[in-house]
């Protein structure tokens, strides 16, 4: 393991200004050390950013695409009750000036919150807005530089102690492969570039992946489409072409088997259909354009690896470190983010330390065999609810909390999680808007009291 040389405060670069930046910047600046923050938006809080604008490229492969750093939709509102989402001391309620006040808020909610949130911690002061990040690499005196690249200053050069990687894992979409597609004539494109449903009109829409946001266009789609099918390998398809509850012209199928130059998609169900578009609605790659060296990290099927407790890489802790990749966790990304940001603000300021490196290196290397002896596919190595084998989800969050000195997370928020997945199912349609864990609610409350009279 690299040591951090002794000093009253490091200087360090974090990369994003979304939620996992700005709450990282927080925690390392209680510890006193110097921060610069790289945002190459010209605004704090990352994929909570909204615009109208969609890319170039709408299925978002070509690379020489004009990025927008936006993929929300318009109607967008959240999966999870605001309580057990904000970070730990600040409560995520509602705004001073009004605004969206529902449990279940729609993303500008969530923006307000991290705008208060970056201007309650002073963060501006030390942001490069408009500054994105080319290369990280270490140089010969174990410091680190960072070239960076903004339309005022040109390309720049600087160098630090450590390096927090919190670029998030929303912006390079992951596109399905389909036999045929080349020839295929209709419209391909991803979720991130979905923003109305004004443009599918009396459309054969086809749409690949069952999450939150397959289920959240589909149906929005479907007022104006002439028919939706939502393609899946899900457990909960059938294997036959089933028409959705409460809709008559949205259908779930198995995935897609192949695609045809005659507009045709073919699904392993049997089921035929003559589509206009395709949506994506298939996720993201992890994705680090500017570390260019594969001895650092690597990237394969969304595996990030080696990265230990899926924050350090071995070879380079703790100088350099990634927040936010672990996915479906028992709590929200928010306080996720915090409690890996506070263990790795207390290794740079060396009150807690690290493995050795071959002790590390043989953690991961255990944790990636027993995925692999699970037949835990690649792609699910940082998603944690997935990995059945074990109560891993519960015992990471638990885990970081004790190694960087926190207090546990509240049993309420973890409960109100559990109970918020559990309504998904019950109430798929209302889950938004129709809940049974007043009592959770209460139990936020009384812990926000205390929190805002502090």
């Amino acid at each position: 393991m690299e040591a951090i040389r002794p000093s009253s405060s490091r200087h360090i670069a974090v990369i994003g200004a979304g939620p996992a930046g700005l709450v990282t910047f927080r925690e390392l600046r209680r510890q006193k050390h110097t921060v610069v923050v790289f945002e190459r938006s010209y605004s704090v809080g990352g994929m909570w950013v909204y615009s109208p604008e969609t890319e170039s490229d709408q299925l978002g492969t070509d690379p020489n695409r004009k990025i927008i750093n936006s993929g929300l939709y318009e109607s967008l509102r959240v999966n999870l009750p605001r309580e057990c989402m904000g970070f730990s001391d600040y409560p995520f309620v509602g705004s001073e000036t009004g605004g969206d006040e529902r449990r279940f808020p729609g993303h500008r909610e969530v923006l307000d919150y991290l705008k208060r949130f970056a201007k309650d911690i002073g963060v501006h002061e030390c942001m490069r807005f408009g500054t994105e990040v080319v290369s990280v690499e270490k140089d010969c005196d174990r410091k680190w530089v960072v070239r960076s690249t903004c339309i005022t200053a040109g390309e720049t050069a600087e160098v630090f102690d450590a390096v927090v990687v919190c670029n998030g894992h929303c912006s390079q979409p992951l596109i399905a492969r389909i036999p045929g597609i080349e020839d295929w004539p209709g419209k391909q494109m991803h979720s991130y570039n979905y923003r109305l449903p004004d443009n599918f009109t009396d459309q054969v829409i086809v749409l690949i992946g069952n999450s939150h946001s397959s289920w959240d266009i589909s149906r929005e789609i479907s007022r104006v489409a002439k028919q939706v099918h939502v393609s899946s390998r899900s457990k909960n398809c059938l294997g036959y072409p089933r028409i959705l509850d409460g809709y008559d012209n949205i259908w779930e199928h198995t995935m897609i088997k192949s695609a045809y130059k005659d507009g045709t998609i073919v699904f392993e169900d049997g089921k035929k259909v003559m589509a206009d578009t395709i949506i994506h609605c298939t996720g993201y790659k992890y994705n680090f354009p500017f570390i260019k060296k594969e001895d650092i990290v690597t990237v394969d099927d969304n595996r990030v690896t080696p990265l230990y407790k899926h924050v350090f890489p071995p070879a380079m802790a703790p100088g350099l470190s990634f927040i936010g990749l672990p996915i479906n966790t028992q709590i929200s990304i928010f306080p996720l983010c915090e409690l890996q940001s506070k263990w790795v603000a207390a290794i740079l300021s060396e009150r807690i330390s690290l493995p050795q490196k071959e002790e590390m290196l043989e953690e991961v290397k255990s944790y990636i065999d027993k995925l692999d002896h699970f037949g835990v596919p690649k792609r699910h190595t940082h998603n944690l609810l997935y990995q059945k084998y074990d109560k891993e989800e519960h015992e990471y969050v638990d885990w970081l909390a004790m190694k960087s000195g926190s207090e546990t997370v509240e049993e309420w928020r973890k409960n109100m999680f559990i109970e918020a997945k559990k309504n998904r199912a019950k109430r798929p349609e209302s889950f938004r808007d129709v809940w049974d864990d007043e009592s959770l609610v209460e139990q936020a409350k009384k812990d926000f009291k205390r929190l805002l009279c502090l």
